[in-house]
Formats: structure tokens, sequence, C-alpha cells
């Protein structure tokens, strides 16, 4: 489980991004982080990522303070894929997948192909493995970013805004892609989507002004939003 607990986060003096924020991630389902821009989700999910420390707060896995697992075995447990994908440009498919397991796991590079290659079938995505990232879709290209994460076979998968350079018919498509790999990791995703996200999600963290609005099962955070009850209870606040 990650636990994120009492957590803030600000960008300057007069700047909070997230506010003595606490919510729970349970393994075994995928999890939605929603809200209006600039409500914290990114935030959030950089400091679960540990790209940014909180300044004030913790953030566990499974127990213990995610800022005092070693770096490598952290990387190994918790992936992140974020908005702009950042596959290296001059390799490709196959050697962007490589990468990890080859410098992270220190795996031959035998191997490596062999796992990437079976990952890129996984993906329905074999056909682009001598391709290079500017000559695939980037529907293509964030199954390929997701699949790199994933051959470090992590606990947990943070998503930003994965949805973000997809049209509406690939999202579809990468909503059922997604709901498939549910066996494979623990999916958090960040997003503006909200039909998205009720397709892919079990569960939903609804943020407002960096502070949890709503946790609920993804459903009645959707209705919650449909009725209004969500901006009701931000301007009670």
């Amino acid at each position: 489980m990650i636990e994120v607990k009492n957590v803030s986060y600000s960008y300057g003096q007069d700047e909070e991004a997230i506010v003595d924020l606490s919510v729970q991630f349970p393994p075994g389902e995928i999890s939605a982080v929603l809200g209006e821009s600039g409500s914290g989700k990114t935030t959030l999910l950089m400091c679960m990522g540990r790209f940014q420390q909180p300044c004030r707060g913790s953030i566990e896995l499974s127990g213990v303070d995610i800022f005092t697992i070693p770096e490598k075995d952290f990387r190994k447990k918790v992936g992140i894929v974020f908005q702009k994908l950042y596959l290296f440009p001059h390799k490709t498919v196959l050697e962007n997948m490589i990468m990890a397991p080859v410098y992270v796991l220190e795996e031959s590079k035998a191997s490596s192909r062999r796992e990437a290659k079976k990952m890129l079938d996984r993906l329905g995505i074999i056909d682009t493995a001598d391709q290079y990232p500017s000559q695939i879709s980037g529907g293509q290209a964030q199954r390929a970013a997701i699949g790199r994460a994933l051959m470090l076979k992590p606990a947990y998968m943070l998503l930003d805004e994965p949805t973000s350079a997809l049209d509406a018919n690939t999202t579809d498509d990468f909503a059922d892609w997604l709901i498939d790999l549910r066996g494979e990791t623990n999916f958090i995703i960040v997003t503006h989507d909200i039909l998205f996200a009720q397709k892919v999600a079990s569960r939903g963290v609804y943020l407002s002004g960096g502070k949890v609005v709503d946790c609920d099962s993804i459903d009645n955070i959707v209705r919650h939003v449909r009725a209004g009850k969500l901006v009701e209870a931000v301007e009670a606040q």
C-alpha cells in the first residue's frame, strides 16, 4: 500500500500546492486522482514518485517511508510515466525498452531483448520494435513508455495525464489496454478526463486546492461531480 500522511508541499512561500493531504492507495485496484487544473494532482504524483520531497508529512510504501528506501530499490518498486514520455529519440523502441533491465537490474542484453519483445507483443506494438519514437503514433508511444516502465516489474505505476495526447478513439483503446494490464501492477492515474477515469479505475480521489475533497468508488466520485456536490464541498471549506 502507498499511504500519504498529512503531506504538504509548497513551490514558494505563498504557494502551497498540497496542504495536509492524507490518502491511501491500496493494492489490487486502479486508482484515479481527479481534480481541476491547479488542484495538486501532479504535485501529489511527483511526491509519491520521489521527485519532490514534501515540506511536511510522510509517504509510506508498505509501511516504510519512501525517502528512506535506497534509490535503486525504490525505482524497482514504483514506476512513473510522465505526461511528456521521455522516450530516447536516438534509440529504437526496443532499445528504449531494454535500458532499465540492463542498467538497473544488470541483466544481459540478450535476455532483456527477449523479455522486451514479449512485452511489446503483450502491448500489441511488436511491429514498432525497430522504429524510433518519431516514427510511431502517440498511442504507440504511450504504450512503449508504459511498457518500458513495466520492464522493472514495479509494484505501483504512476501515470500523469496519460490520455492528454490521444484522440477519443485511441483513448478508448488505451483504456481497454490498461484494464488488461491490471494483473501486472497497481496503477495510480492522474487525469482530468472523468470519462476515462470511470472506464479504467475502480477507486477515485478528488482534489481541490491541494486537499482531498472526496475519496470513494469511481462511480460515486463521478456521480458527486455531476451533481455538483464536490463544488459545494469545496466552497464550504
